[in-house]
C-alpha cells in the first residue's frame, strides 16, 4: 500500500493536495485505517504535508545542509532558500561543568547564550542554541545582530578563524517546547547536532545544539578514502 501511494505522489507536483481519504481507499482498494497508516508512513518521511483544517499535500523536497564548516546562511543561500532567525533567548549565565569542559573554560565562568529558531523562506524548520565564551568574546553582544549570522560576526567584525568540527547527528523526538516553537508534531523525528567548533590554535569557539525538522531537513557530507 505504502509503495502505492508513493508512486502516486511521485506523479503529483509539489503543493498539490491529496485526494480524499475514502477516494484513495477505493482507488487501492484498501481498508481506511491501512490507508491512514500509508500516509502517516510517508509524513514521517517528508513526502507528505499535513496543514491544519487545510489536508494532506506534497511535500517539497527536503533542505540540504552540508556536514561541514558552512554556517546555515550560506547553506541556505546555497540553495536559492531565504535564511531568517527569530530569537528567543539572548542570555549571560555561569558555564556548568560539562560547558566548561567543551569550552576550555573554568565552571562558572559567564557565557553568552543565543536560542533562535531557524527559518527558511519564511518556514520554521529548526531550533539553534549556541554557547560562546563572554571572557574571549566580550563585546560579542554589542556587535552582534542576534537574528544575523553569528558566523558572519564572528568572522568579520571578531576576526574568529574556524578551522575545525567536531559534531555528532542523532535522531531524536523534540520537547513539547521546541515542538511549540518549532511549529511541529512532537511524534515527527528530529535531527539533533550538538557541535563544538575550534580555531587555528586548537582553541573552541563555540558549542551548539542544533535541532531540525526531520521531515523538512537533511545532511550531506563528502567522504575521503584513507591513503
Amino acid at each position: 500500500m505504502k509503495a502505492e501511494l508513493f508512486d502516486l505522489v511521485e506523479t503529483l507536483g509539489e503543493g498539490t493536495v491529496l485526494p480524499s481519504e475514502r477516494e484513495l481507499a477505493e482507488r487501492f482498494s484498501v481498508s481506511r485505517v491501512t490507508l491512514r497508516q500509508a500516509v502517516g508512513e510517508l509524513v514521517l518521511e517528508g513526502k507528505l504535508l499535513r496543514r491544519q483544517g487545510s489536508g494532506t499535500f506534497v511535500a517539497p523536497p527536503k533542505l540540504v545542509q552540508p556536514l561541514a564548516l558552512v554556517s546555515y546562511t550560506e547553506g541556505m543561500r546555497r540553495q536559492g532558500v531565504q535564511p531568517d532567525r527569530t530569537v528567543i533567548t539572548v542570555e549571560q549565565l555561569g558555564a556548568d561543568e560539562g560547558l566548561a569542559r567543551d569550552l576550555a573554560i573554568e565552571t562558572g565562568d559567564p557565557v553568552v547564550h543565543l536560542e533562535r529558531v531557524l527559518l527558511a523562506d519564511g518556514e520554521r524548520i529548526g531550533l539553534e542554541s549556541t554557547y560562546l565564551g563572554l571572557g574571549r568574546f566580550p563585546d560579542l553582544l554589542e556587535k552582534l545582530d542576534p537574528a544575523g549570522s553569528l558566523y558572519a560576526c564572528l568572522t568579520e567584525r571578531l576576526g574568529v578563524r574556524f578551522a575545525e568540527a567536531e559534531e555528532r547527528v542523532e535522531t531524536v523526538l523534540a520537547t513539547p517546547r521546541e515542538a511549540l516553537l518549532i511549529g511541529t508534531n512532537p511524534a515527527l523525528p528530529m535531527l539533533l547536532l550538538h557541535r563544538v567548533t575550534y580555531d587555528l590554535d586548537g582553541r573552541p569557539i563555540e558549542r551548539a545544539r542544533s535541532l531540525y525538522r526531520g521531515d523538512r531537513f537533511s545532511f550531506v557530507a563528502r567522504l575521503h578514502a584513507d591513503r
